[in-house]
């Protein structure tokens, strides 16, 4: 048997891990290696949409890593090519072009490149972000990133960029300028507080988007396929909204790892061959683990679950009145519950949230934290009423 000490001795440092070893999982379900279980509230941080080992994911990486798992994008591959058409088809549902890759980080990266060549000719490009947002952990996608705590130690950072406050239209018109080439926001900041945008800023920030030839980029990695209670993400916040590109990776996978992003079909000319590139990206493995989970997100319908379940858990903390939750914040499941750290005891040296986590993994329900106040209910798209109750007793448990 192993201790986490042993389990990580030659692992780089880079997180901050609870004391836990994963040996297996099934369902909403995980048990470390003495077998004790966990009700798995963070699904991979939004990442394991339909639970640990779900038969139709497990049964299509098996049939397609007996037929072929990768060969290059030097070459034609057949499930990449359906998977893409699934999403523009069945997600998107309007003409575009799909880029695969293996992050959503890598997905951002692009969606930078797409708007530096979009603003080439015009010699424009800076992009404007928003604060507390997260993009990802390249240098590019670190830099679109509002946060300083993501910054501290990497500078130079990629220049170019420009933050502004989330909802605040009258600032953001004052950050536009002549060199203003797109904007990239999240729908729900997820990394950063779960902080949702409002159908007012959308409305205005397609406004001057259009008066100023200003691409829209959605960063949808947390929140695509189903999160919120709809397909898109953005789709909860103003219906019919058409961002001219989007990102996504986490829950399209299941697990398995992929991201991809979308190019409107008026700007899919600006990356040609040549322009962009990935090893991995959407090999035949990957493209067949993908369809799997969307397909069965959708033939499920899980976004009803999805409603229903974020229904349940706003209802039932609302009712509690407990003096350490401040608000719910947040669309579908991924909700952010906000703390009050005053309400709570919690060690000088340690995060509220964090604390808060620790003590949830101690009573058997994993949760991540969302910033140093709030934490995330995360669970998978297809979790039950009675696992949602078995969660929700946890918590209030845990914070009386």
């Amino acid at each position: 048997m192993t201790t986490p000490e042993k389990t990580q001795q030659y692992v780089l440092s880079t997180y901050g891990r609870f004391p836990l070893t994963v040996a297996r999982g099934k369902g909403t379900s995980l048990w470390d290696e003495k077998g004790q279980e966990y009700l798995d509230f963070c699904a991979g941080i939004a990442t394991c949409s339909l639970g640990h080992c779900h038969p139709a994911l497990t049964q299509a990486i098996t049939k397609q890593a007996e037929t072929l798992m990768h060969c290059s994008n030097l070459y034609f591959i057949e499930p990449q090519a359906d998977l893409a058409e699934f999403i523009v088809e069945k997600i998107v549902q309007r003409p575009g072009k799909i880029f695969f890759s293996n992050s959503g980080a890598e997905a951002n990266d692009g969606l930078i490149k797409l708007a530096r060549k979009h603003g080439l000719k015009s010699d424009r490009h800076e992009i404007i972000t928003f604060n507390q947002s997260f993009h990802g952990r390249t240098i590019g996608s670190m830099t679109a990133t509002a946060q300083d705590k993501i910054h501290g130690g990497f500078g130079p950072l990629l220049p170019g960029f420009h933050y502004s406050p989330l909802n605040d239209l009258e600032a953001l018109e004052k950050v536009v300028s002549e060199k203003t080439v797109a904007f990239l926001l999240e729908p729900i900041q997820g990394e950063g507080g779960v902080h949702s945008v409002t159908k007012e800023f959308l409305e205005g920030l397609q406004i001057i988007a259009k008066e100023k030839d200003i691409l829209i980029l959605m960063d949808e990695v947390q929140v695509g396929f189903g999160r919120t209670g709809e397909l898109n993400g953005y789709d909860a916040i103003l219906s019919g909204f058409a961002p001219d590109a989007i990102s996504w990776a986490k829950g399209m996978g299941g697990g398995f790892p992929i991201g991809c992003f979308y190019v409107a079909e008026q700007h899919a000319p600006l990356l040609g061959p040549g322009t962009h590139g990935s090893t991995y990206g959407g090999n035949a493995l990957a493209c067949a683990a993908s369809k799997a989970v969307i397909e069965t997100i959708l033939s499920e319908n899980l976004t009803e679950n999805v409603k229903a379940r974020e229904a349940q858990i706003r209802e039932t903390i609302t009712n509690w009145q407990h003096p350490a939750i401040k608000e719910i914040r947040g669309r579908g499941l991924l909700l952010g519950i906000a703390l009050d750290p005053e309400k709570l005891d919690t060690p000088d040296d340690q995060a509220p949230s964090i604390h808060l986590c620790s003590q949830l993994l101690k009573a058997g329900l994993l949760v991540p934290p969302a910033g140093p106040e709030t934490i995330r209910f995360l669970p998978p798209l297809n979790v039950t009423e009675e696992e949602t109750n078995q969660a929700l007793a946890i918590l209030r448990e845990t914070l009386s």
